[in-house]
């Protein structure tokens, strides 16, 4: 997702998560029945997680504060600062003066592989997709270089990645308000496989692609509207689903995603607004599912804080209750 690189405080270092900070001693928490959004409390863009063979879920996000900041914790409420994924040293360099946006991180053949945008602001032409690779979920991260540019493969906007697997084989889906693509990665899933072709999977009114296998579909998962306007800020999740990988993905109506159909999951309400760039679901001990993404706190509006809310299935569509971001919600059930 695109994002202006800000300029930050030590706000966003030390601002408390939930009313108090991420280090902290949580164990009166983890006796909590509820939980408050948000879950952090200072500006943690484009969200994307995972669980560290530690049992501990890792968080990274856009770089408002440099070098990809990285967070764990056990319970998705409370979180911890565990550095970054670059440093000024190792930071990708290949778009100059580029920031690094919307994260994507996986676990492949043994190594941790993240995948990130890198870009200028109005940088359409030149941004590109490139990947890191760590032993250990919070690094030290190495990274590979550029996938691509948009310049490359011949798509405008070339962020906002999503990496998933099917039937042994390894995709990459991209692209921002110039149209959604996907293509075939090599087996290591650090360059594109010789030969692949880009599919053009949805339309113009989407970025911030995410895929999720549910029952017998797969959900397309994406945002729309602008995300950096504070306040102002139009951004929703929506969704579509397909029985295939590369769709055709249609909304409840059956409009297609290439014909910009979709469905909201999440709008805004009188707290949040801009709320989307979703992380990839996480299900809790009880069989819940799980969703972080980003949105603005008319409270505090500076930046973009993290926020959590269950997603029920109802008649095959994701639902998130009420339709926007909880104020309180019952706790994840997690050992």
């Amino acid at each position: 997702m695109k994002n202006l690189l800000l300029l930050f405080t030590a706000l966003f270092t030390f601002a408390s998560c939930s009313g108090s900070s991420g280090d902290s001693d949580d164990k009166g928490k983890k006796e909590a029945k509820t939980y408050s959004n948000p879950v952090l409390n200072f500006s943690m863009p484009d969200p994307t997680i995972i669980k560290g063979q530690d049992d501990y879920f890792y968080l990274y996000a856009t770089e408002d504060i440099r070098n990809t900041p990285i967070y764990k914790s056990k319970n998705l409420i409370d979180w911890q600062s565990v550095g970054t994924a670059f440093t000024n040293e190792t930071r990708p360099s290949f778009e100059p003066k580029g920031g690094l946006w919307a994260p994507d991180i996986n676990y492949i053949n043994g190594k941790y592989v993240l995948y990130y945008s890198m870009s200028v602001w109005g940088g359409e032409q030149t941004c590109g997709i490139g990947v890191a690779v760590a032993d250990k979920p919070e690094g030290p991260f190495t990274d590979k270089g550029k996938l691509f540019r948009s310049n490359e493969i011949g798509v405008t906007n070339s962020i906002d990645q999503f990496y998933i697997e099917e039937d042994g084989k390894k995709y990459m889906f991209w692209g921002s308000f110039r149209g959604i693509y996907a293509i075939e990665l090599s087996d290591d899933g650090l360059s594109i496989k010789p030969g692949a072709e880009k599919v053009h999977v949805a339309g113009t009114a989407f970025e911030g692609t995410y895929i999720h296998k549910h029952g017998n579909y797969y959900y397309f998962f994406a945002s729309i509207g602008s995300c950096c306007e504070g306040v102002n800020s139009t951004y929703q999740l929506v969704v579509a689903r397909s029985e295939s990988l590369f769709g055709p993905y249609v909304n409840k109506a059956g409009v297609n995603v290439l014909d910009n159909g979709f469905d909201v999951v999440i709008g805004p309400n009188d707290r949040f607004v801009g709320n989307g760039h979703c992380s990839e679901i996480v299900q809790d001990d009880k069989g819940n599912d799980w969703l972080l993404y980003h949105g603005v706190d008319k409270q505090n509006p500076r930046g973009r804080v993290l926020l959590l809310d269950k997603v029920e299935w109802v008649d095959g569509w994701p639902v998130v209750a009420n339709g926007s971001p909880s104020l309180s919600a019952e706790v994840p059930a997690f050992e």
